[in-house]
């Protein structure tokens, strides 16, 4: 349990929402791809009613992401960062965060999350042509994640043949 009382694992699906939030997202995800103004303003209206509720933070990132505004899903990833990172009472800027492994990267809906928004993070940065940002990330992530639960290896494996070109890429 969260100090709100909901269970993480529920809040990322959704539960703990006041119903005026919950049908805010629902009608923000029924106006996807039809009205972004208007799928952007229940979001928004989700957010005043739930702010840093995990399923908002998620919602507004699909958004952002599936819409190709991969800066603002990325800020949305920062703070989901921020939102795991209290949850699991790690400091909430991501590069405070100890890099030693974190327990239960299978099971443990707080941690996954936590990862997850790390791995989103990494994503976009690398989208975003900010190779520091990308690399800083991915290794907090390695270093988290020592089993690759959440798949970020594929990651840095991309990033690193961008570095160094792919040789099946020049025939």
């Amino acid at each position: 349990m969260d100090p709100t009382g909901i269970d993480f694992y529920d809040a990322v699906l959704g539960a703990g929402l006041p119903p005026a939030a919950e049908k805010a997202l629902a009608e923000a995800g029924t106006l996807r791809g039809s009205d972004a103004v208007l799928t952007m303003a229940r979001l928004m209206t989700a957010q005043a009613l739930a702010p840093g509720h995990p399923a908002v933070l998620i919602a507004f990132y699909r958004h952002h992401f599936y819409g190709h505004r991969l800066a603002a899903a990325r800020d949305v990833a920062r703070r989901a960062l921020a939102v795991g990172a209290e949850a699991l009472g790690l400091p909430t800027v991501w590069r405070e965060v100890r890099p030693a492994p974190l327990p239960d990267a299978m099971t443990n809906a707080r941690t996954r999350f936590y990862l997850f928004a790390l791995k989103g993070y990494a994503y976009l940065s690398l989208r975003l042509d900010d190779p520091v940002e990308a690399r800083d990330a991915l290794a907090l992530l390695q270093a988290l994640d020592p089993d690759d639960r959440v798949g970020g290896r594929v990651l840095e494996t991309v990033r690193v043949r961008a570095l160094v070109g792919d040789p099946e890429d020049e025939a």
